[in-house]
């Protein structure tokens, strides 16, 4: 915990979106560096609307612990949308979107 999970169409800086995103976690939500863990994931094909556009994506998805206030998770979904520019390497046509969600009760890890 926490379970990060990006999805991305736009070209992204994804080293360093990780190593800036981890220390926020930790200060946003009172947990360690060490158990943060992020995934990248590509996107290869995405439609936009009508498919008119060539609209390319990033989606955060941010899996916690259960016991976060909707407050938290909210500041948290805030910090990410505003870090997220700094790390593309393209800004037009990007849709960029965070989802703060709690972890299922039957999260194991080990």
């Amino acid at each position: 915990m926490p379970q990060i999970t990006v999805d991305y169409s736009a070209p992204l800086d994804r080293r360093g979106f990780a190593l800036a995103l981890h220390p926020l976690v930790v200060e946003t939500v009172n947990t360690t560096l060490d158990a943060c863990k992020t995934r990248f994931r590509e996107v290869e094909e995405l439609v936009v609307g009508d498919g008119t556009t060539d609209d390319v994506i990033v989606h955060v998805e941010i899996a916690l612990l259960f016991g976060r206030t909707d407050a938290v998770k909210a500041r948290l979904s805030e910090a990410v949308l505003a870090l997220l520019p700094t790390y593309l390497k393209a800004s037009e046509g990007v849709r960029l979107s965070v989802e703060i969600r709690d972890l299922e009760s039957s999260y194991r890890k080990r």
